[in-house]
């Protein structure tokens, strides 16, 4: 039977969760970063899956290293690095959603160069899901450019743009977008940023003209918008007890593009799927986020 490897391509993060008390700042920390936690729920799920990162030999990087690991992921192609982990602090509103401040500077994870993003040595895989910052920090986002031009005639190639505003303009990363995608995945405050002013749907037709088969809008606890080269569906969200949204998008895309790879639609351009398969994948999506949400930081369930 033939194996389908999903290759994940960006950065690790160390989510910092502040608590005041006594006039003291304690911080509690997970392992996120966007690609990174796509990466583990994909394994969780039980999709075979690589990690491609420049992981620190740090306190953050030993940490990442074993969350990957004890989670399933092969380690095989990602990188040593010299530079220290990214930290992000993060701030919890009464909904659960986090404000992050990041310390990203000279960080590992966006030093790429050409030579490690070799395509040979990532092996056979049926779809490449990048995104976040990696698109876009320098002096990484060429080679990492390159690198999903390179996969591209071989797998299908998925971007979550999950833009940080702090850290790159919406230039940034409209230079890079869609570079190439057959799945855009983006929450409705990324289209509002990238496309400000524009209907859901309207952005959308501006993706699918772009080249972009599926495109896949998530709108929290409303759900998300599915469109597959203009026809659409609205899948509802799935009603949990919230802790925090931390690594639901991420979960999100890894619920879709394991059951779009369970169901051997990966390894090109979409030319079997269609919308209702496109719709189921999207709602198994929608369950893995929700169950995401009932526990602290980006610590997406296991299903055997």
């Amino acid at each position: 039977m033939l194996v389908h490897v999903i290759a994940v391509l960006g950065e690790c993060v160390a989510d910092a969760f502040a608590t005041r008390r006594n006039g003291q700042l304690t911080l509690r920390v997970h392992p996120g970063g966007g690609p990174a936690n796509t990466a583990v729920a994909l394994a969780r799920l039980g999709t075979p899956t690589r990690f491609l990162g420049r992981i620190a030999d740090d306190v953050f990087g030993r940490l990442f290293r074993d969350h990957l690991a004890d989670s399933g992921v092969d380690l095989t192609a990602a990188v040593p690095a010299a530079e220290p982990s990214t930290l992000a602090i993060a701030a919890l509103d009464a909904e659960g959603q986090a404000a992050y401040s990041f310390h990203a500077d000279g960080a590992a994870d966006w030093q790429w160069t050409a030579d490690e993003l070799d395509p040979h040595s990532v092996g056979g895989v049926s779809c490449l899901h990048t995104g976040s910052l990696a698109l876009v920090r320098e002096p990484g986002a060429d080679a990492v450019a390159g690198f999903v031009a390179a996969l591209a005639p071989h797998a299908t190639i998925s971007i979550d743009p999950n833009v940080r505003p702090g850290l790159a303009g919406r230039a940034a990363y409209l230079a890079r977008l869609p570079m190439g995608a057959d799945i855009l995945k983006l929450s409705e405050e990324d289209l509002g940023y990238l496309l400000p002013g524009t209907a859901l749907e309207e952005g959308c037709d501006t993706w699918h003209a772009a080249g972009v088969r599926l495109v896949v809008v998530t709108r929290g606890a409303a759900g998300a918008l599915v469109s597959l080269d203009g026809e659409r569906v609205r899948v509802p969200g799935v009603p949990v007890k919230v802790v925090d949204t931390v690594g639901a998008g991420d979960a999100f895309t890894a619920g879709l593009l394991h059951h779009l790879g369970a169901a051997g639609l990966l390894g090109g351009r979409l030319d079997g799927l269609d919308l209702e398969a496109a719709r189921a994948a999207a709602v198994h999506g929608a369950r893995v986020a929700a169950l995401t949400c009932t526990v602290p930081g980006a610590d997406p369930p296991w299903f055997s």
